[in-house]
């Protein structure tokens, strides 16, 4: 078993050479196998990808990703928008009984249900 050291500076690394990932903005902690990362990035596929390179590192147990999206000026949609978007969705799907589809939106995310 990998000491927290050695996770930490292996999920580090990882980070630093995923292409996707601005590393600079993402922190790294381990206790007991169990990395958090935690920071900001500027999308939702950039946060997925450091995730993605965490779990790539032998050692890690367990992963929680607080990381945060940041939207460019304007670009992030209002709530009420969101919920809009994703009951339209809904209702294309014909095979679907109406109402059967309820649209949460939690801090800018899609959250169907």
């Amino acid at each position: 078993m990998k000491a927290d050291a050695q996770v930490q500076e292996d999920v580090v690394a990882e980070l630093s050479w995923e292409p996707a990932v601005d590393s600079t903005h993402v922190r790294v902690e381990v206790r007991n196998g169990e990395v958090t990362l935690s920071g900001c990035v500027n999308s939702s596929l950039e946060r997925t990808a450091a995730e993605r390179a965490a779990r790539r590192i032998t050692g890690v147990r367990a992963l929680k990703v607080d990381i945060q999206v940041l939207h460019a000026e304007g670009a992030a949609r209002v709530e009420a928008d969101a919920a809009r978007s994703a009951q339209n969705v809904s209702q294309w799907r014909t095979y679907l009984p109406e109402d059967c589809v309820r649209a949460m939106v939690d801090n800018g995310w899609d959250l169907t249900v």
